[in-house]
């Protein structure tokens, strides 16, 4: 039988500040984890992994185009602990969910931010109705698999605006598909400063 995630911070080693996030039943659980660069949303979503206390696919959708990415990819996988299975997904991670959903417990795709450019590069032109597609793909591969989903994403929008076209239709892209997964989440976090603020149990307070 599988655990399902408790969706909280392990009371220690935890950073000061932080606390404990509540846990939640026995159903399998979307978590969207959003925040700007270094905010601390990966360490996060590990951290809620790491509690889980089942089997862990760390869902990668990096691709080491040079030096330094591949070095940074080399340092995050290392970090990562020894009993998690990672799998390479930069186009499809609907399909690798599926390919691993029997021995899995929990997943965690970092990051959709990654897999919207990955999508955009592909075909500009036709990238709107592909980064579409593929995240319903998730979200239907997640309903299917029966495992939690931990998905971490940049807010990109609290910035300037991009300068260039392509810039533009990225952080536009990437608005809409954070959107929609919030929309289907169980849980939205967003992290400011390394601390998590669950902004859709905020929204329901507000949204009645």
């Amino acid at each position: 039988m599988r655990r399902r995630c408790p969706a909280c911070i392990p009371s220690a080693p935890a950073p000061s500040g932080w606390g404990r996030v509540l846990s939640v039943g026995t159903m399998s659980e979307l978590t969207v984890i959003l925040g700007g660069a270094r905010s601390g949303k990966s360490t996060f979503a590990e951290r809620l992994a790491a509690a889980h206390g089942g089997q862990v696919t760390y869902l990668a959708t990096a691709q080491a185009f040079d030096d330094e990415m591949a070095a940074r990819i080399a340092a995050h996988r290392a970090e990562r602990p020894a009993g998690w299975r990672t799998v390479e997904c930069p186009l499809d991670p609907a399909a690798a969910i599926r390919a691993h959903a029997a021995d899995t417990d929990c997943f965690l795709l970092d990051c959709l931010t990654l897999l919207v450019s990955n999508l955009l590069l592909v075909d500009a032109t036709t990238a709107e109705d592909r980064i579409r597609s593929a995240t319903d793909a998730v979200l239907a591969a997640y309903h299917e698999a029966g495992a939690d989903l931990l998905l971490v994403s940049n807010e990109v929008g609290l910035g300037l605006v991009p300068e260039y076209p392509l810039g533009r239709a990225y952080r536009d892209a990437l608005g809409r598909a954070n959107q929609r997964l919030a929309a289907a989440a169980d849980r939205v976090y967003v992290l400011i400063a390394g601390l998590p603020v669950e902004v859709k149990a905020l929204a329901a307070q507000v949204i009645r």
